[in-house]
């Protein structure tokens, strides 16, 4: 079992958790996964290491509660446990001094360009982080990419705060104004990293994507997570996460993702089902 050292909403259904896992926190480099599972009947969901301390022995994840899995796990308090964390798993980010780099999350996927963005400045890298969402109150990570960046943009779709527009609106400015960009880093949704794939295509900036695709193991057994780049099948586990953002196939990403999707929705329907019956035997606990 895993102790959850803290627990707290950076914003609406995005959630921080500390876990005590000193190995893993000992091992870990940027741009590497954990495979969790709640319970013995709970599935296996990779989360990527937003960041971890040594000392403490402590790992940071942080989740977004969109299916059964991540929204239960965001129930989850200070002082509970999670049964299974395994890792750290994946390839790490392949870190060098670049130049100029662009570092760029959407939505949640700040949390997985954070650390990546850690490691270039630490190479000693020209850092520029573009942190986007749809909206001010989705925004996160906010003071913590501005403290790694030697240039920090907030995007938000409804230009309620920072600059209006997508990511790729934001980087296709910084480029239009003569700024030479060597690297660029691009983690979120799939349409998000496709098209910043599509910006720096004709510029011939080298870009990196980390993929979403379904995992299970996390060790390449299973093959749910396979990904064509550059016409070949890869697996996500155990090649990436991080792959060539020019080379990737994101139409067969996206038809993949797309499997389960009424497995996922009947599964979250009776969670949020269950849920509910759990609140009202409580209040007639309540009031017996």
């Amino acid at each position: 079992m895993y102790k959850i050292i803290s627990a707290k909403f950076l914003a609406e259904d995005i959630k921080r958790f500390d876990i005590e896992a000193p190995k893993i926190a000992k091992k870990r480099l940027a741009g590497q996964f954990v495979i969790i599972r709640l319970d013995d009947y709970g599935e296996r969901i990779p989360l990527t290491i937003a960041d971890s301390d040594i000392e403490k022995g402590i790992i940071t994840i942080i989740v977004q509660g969109i299916g059964k899995t991540t929204k239960q796990l965001n129930l989850l308090e200070s002082g509970d446990s999670i049964m299974d964390v395994v890792g750290p798993l994946g390839l790490p980010s392949h870190i060098e001094k670049f130049g100029t780099t662009v570092s760029i999350g959407g939505g949640v996927g700040t949390a997985i360009a954070y650390p990546t963005a850690v490691a270039l400045k630490e190479a000693g890298n020209h850092v520029i982080t573009i942190n986007g969402a749809r909206t001010k109150d989705l925004v996160i990570l906010e003071e913590e990419m501005k403290a790694i960046s030697n240039e920090s943009y907030v995007t938000t779709d409804d230009g309620s705060y920072g600059f209006h527009g997508f990511v790729t609106q934001k980087l296709q400015a910084l480029i239009d104004e003569g700024n030479k960009i060597d690297f660029v880093l691009a983690i979120g949704p799939i349409p998000m990293m496709k098209a910043v794939a599509e910006v720096t295509r004709p510029h011939g900036i080298k870009t990196v994507v980390s993929l979403n695709p379904i995992m299970v193991d996390g060790t390449g057994m299973c093959g749910g997570c396979r990904v064509i780049v550059d016409g070949k099948s890869q697996f996500a586990c155990v090649d990436g996460p991080e792959f060539d953002a020019h080379l990737v196939d994101f139409k067969n990403l996206t038809d993949r993702n797309k499997m389960y999707n009424d497995f996922e929705k009947n599964s979250l329907e009776k969670f949020a089902h269950k849920c509910q019956l759990d609140k009202q035997a409580e209040r007639v606990k309540e009031l017996s």
